[in-house]
């Protein structure tokens, strides 16, 4: 899980704040030693650190915090203003071309995951009405090209590619590829390198000048820490960039490359891929992140999942049938929706004081495929009458499911009790409604 070393120090350093009922100067300053070293252990730039924990220590010795009733409230409030303040204080969007098409040119190292990150963010805006099409310039690596098909028929957007001809001619005819079929955004994916080198900056800059690109977004790898920064400062120096996309922030990231991107490059973070799926591609929100490093939860990000992932005609539908008609179809649609939102450590590190309490505990992130295996063995009229479930039908679900007679009974018992738990809540809901009838009659 993202940051989970940095959340765990950091917990553990601001938890010396809580439970005092007078904070001194050397008690604050104590703590913003173990603050200081948490970020510098997770690869934060040394300057970014020093500049933090300067700001920090300021506001907290002042006596607005000294003075106050509840202090270490209010230094963990700090810490976490100065924080996202450090990331870029809100979330910068994309800007878009008053002419069409509006082109995004994702630039970076060669294996910064660059291709795969063309093909979420060309889902992304898809979702939002927009009708992307990527653009093969990478010429070089091998089977680039390819990939970048493979991604976009997953997805089903189209990808403009002619070859290994000069990737400065293939974006310009994708221009006009736009403009002829209709297309409002073109994403162009450049090649990468192992390293920085003249040949790759000058390809690029060639392509900056003919094509114009609204935005220039550097892809990074946030698992590769302070050497991120470096290579973006290096990036934005050749060529100029706007904005900055971080790869594979769902891995054992420490967060150097978060925390000190926006500081040292003066670039903001857009976008940060956060899994392996095509879908897995979030809006980067400083306050957010800031709120997840600090075990604060993230409802915001949570909900907007949901959202997305939950049918809102599907939850209506349910609402209206009750708890007594819930069939195990409408289970298996709920577990298939779930799913959508990520994976199990996933949700539950966004609800508020629960991350860091699960760093030490293992998940089954395969726990809803044995009840959907279960669920599925099953004919049309058991999934919508579960009461003519007898021995002998369990045992043939079993069977088929490749799993015991005992799971299959277990699941039963979970549906049970997600009826009963339904039928709590919207009885919960009436007697709200009726309590709110009668308070109006009086």
């Amino acid at each position: 899980m993202a940051f989970e070393g940095l959340s765990q120090k950091l917990s553990t350093a601001l938890s010396k704040l809580t439970g005092r009922g007078k904070l001194t100067e050397a008690i604050v300053k104590e703590a913003m030693r173990e603050v200081r070293v948490a970020l510098l252990e997770a690869d934060v730039n040394y300057l970014v650190v020093k500049d933090f924990c300067k700001k920090v220590t300021e506001r907290c010795v002042g006596q607005e915090v000294l003075d106050s009733i509840s202090p270490s409230q209010l230094v963990i409030k700090i810490v976490n203003e100065e924080m996202t303040a450090l990331m870029g204080a809100e979330h910068s969007k994309l800007t878009w071309s008053s002419s069409v098409p509006t082109i995004y040119m994702l630039c970076g190292l060669q294996g910064a995951g660059k291709t795969t990150m063309a093909g979420k963010l060309a889902n992304y805006l898809k979702k939002t009405g927009k009708k992307p099409l990527l653009a093969a310039c990478d010429i070089y690596r091998p089977a680039a090209i390819k990939q970048l098909q493979v991604v976009g028929a997953q997805v089903d957007i189209p990808v403009y590619e002619h070859g290994t001809q000069d990737p400065v001619k293939t974006a310009l005819e994708a221009i006009e590829h736009c403009r002829d079929y209709g297309r409002d955004v073109l994403i162009i994916d450049t090649a990468g390198r192992l390293h920085i080198d003249t040949a790759l900056m000058d390809e690029l800059r060639r392509v900056k000048a003919e094509v114009k690109p609204q935005e220039i977004l550097f892809v990074v790898d946030a698992m590769t820490g302070q050497d991120a920064v470096n290579v973006a400062k290096a990036f934005d120096e050749g060529l100029g960039i706007d904005g900055v996309i971080l790869t594979k922030l769902d891995g054992d990231t420490r967060g150097g490359a978060a925390l000190s991107i926006k500081a040292v490059v003066g670039k903001p973070i857009k976008f940060s891929g956060t899994g392996e799926k095509l879908s897995d591609i979030e809006p980067f929100h400083p306050d957010r992140m800031a709120s997840r490093i600090l075990g604060m939860g993230d409802m915001m990000t949570l909900i907007e999942k949901a959202q997305e992932a939950f049918d809102g005609e599907d939850v209506e539908k349910l609402t209206k049938k009750g708890a007594q008609e819930l069939t195990l179809e409408d289970f298996l649609s709920q577990m298939q929706q779930m799913k959508k939102m990520g994976g199990i450590q996933s949700m539950l590190s966004m609800l508020p004081g629960v991350g860091n309490q699960l760093a030490d505990v293992e998940i089954d992130e395969d726990a809803m495929k044995k009840p959907e295996a279960i669920i599925r063995s099953m004919t049309k009229r058991e999934r919508r009458n579960p009461g003519v479930l007898n021995a002998s039908r369990r045992k043939r679900i079993a069977a088929g499911s490749g799993t015991t007679v005992q799971d299959v009974n277990a699941l039963m018992r979970q549906f049970d009790q997600a009826k009963t738990m339904m039928k709590q809540m919207m009885g919960g809901a009436g007697k709200r409604g009726r309590m709110g009838k009668m308070r109006r009659r009086f």
